[in-house]
């Protein structure tokens, strides 16, 4: 009887869905046909993979282990499949691309309209996530890129910088603070704001910002789509903090530096240290430096 793929992908079901009947569903199998394949799998390794003794199963040590080494052996043959299938002159091509929420107001544009330009055959797929996720996804072999934040990062990702991002504070056109050539920043104190979520990196780069500097602004909103947060500000009196570049690019915002100024943070385009790079992915990083120094 020899090994298959099939045998490491049901047993990666069974482990991810903790009972027979839902990773047969999830495979399309019977639950029958399912466990069968399992104990086949058991008897050529010799070694029981999986406690069936307790309401959901678990694995056993010996399965802990074989399933460690499944989930990259998958992971490689993927990367293999893509490798076969990578086309050098880049007539086709597939990107897996994954960035933090700010970014998709005035970074993703610019850097996918490029991609389309000089290589049309590649298709683009871009999700949107937080950066912990970007980082566990191009672990797991989900994504090929990620543009994120330089600092500290899970092992085995690498970190290549990009540019220098700086926040400031954001108002309508006919909001008084508009007039200031700058704010001394213990008048935050006073005003209203609208702002992004505390699951935006943003966020907690404006509240550390905040309690350095011993300031508690009232926040009256909070968005979770930069759109919103853009639309919302237009159209009241309330301020906010968001990267210099995306008030730049709309005509009704104000942009007022404040005093000190926020820190600025380092953008930078993360990838899998050991990772295959398809020719789509080396042809993305090429044109993201070249859009980054042009925009400089």
């Amino acid at each position: 009887m020899a090994l298959e793929l099939r045998h490491l992908r049901y047993l990666l079901a069974v482990a991810e869905n903790g009972t027979f009947t839902r990773a047969a569903e999830e495979l399309h199998l019977s639950q029958p046909t399912l466990s069968q394949q399992i104990k086949q799998l058991e008897r050529m390794l010799g070694a029981q993979l999986l406690d069936r003794t307790g309401r959901t199963v678990r694995l056993t040590d010996a399965g802990e282990a074989y399933v460690h080494h499944a989930r990259r052996a998958l992971r490689d043959l993927a990367a293999a499949e893509r490798a076969v299938h990578d086309v050098r002159d880049l007539t086709r091509g597939h990107l897996r691309l994954a960035v933090t929420p700010t970014f998709t107001a005035y970074l993703t544009g610019p850097l996918a309209a490029e991609l389309h330009s000089r290589h049309p055959g590649i298709t683009l797929t871009l999700r949107e996530m937080t950066q912990d996720r970007i980082e566990a996804g191009l672990l797991a072999d989900e994504i090929d890129l990620g543009i994120a934040f330089a600092g500290t990062h899970l092992p085995g990702i690498t970190a290549t910088e990009l540019f220098t991002e700086a926040l400031t504070l954001v108002t309508s056109a006919r909001h008084p603070a508009g007039d200031r050539r700058a704010l001394p920043v213990e008048e935050l104190a006073w005003m209203q704001l609208a702002l992004l979520t505390g699951d935006f990196a943003t966020r907690t780069h404006i509240d550390d910002y905040f309690a350095r500097h011993g300031i508690s602004p009232r926040t009256a909103m909070e968005a979770n789509s930069i759109q919103a947060l853009i639309a919302i500000v237009r159209r009241t009196t309330l301020a906010t903090v968001l990267p210099d570049a995306i008030a730049q690019d709309h005509p009704h915002l104000t942009r007022t530096p404040l005093d000190p100024p926020l820190p600025v943070r380092t953008v930078a385009l993360l990838t899998r240290a050991d990772a295959y790079r398809s020719a789509a992915a080396r042809a993305f990083t090429d044109l993201t430096h070249d859009v980054v120094r042009a925009c400089g």
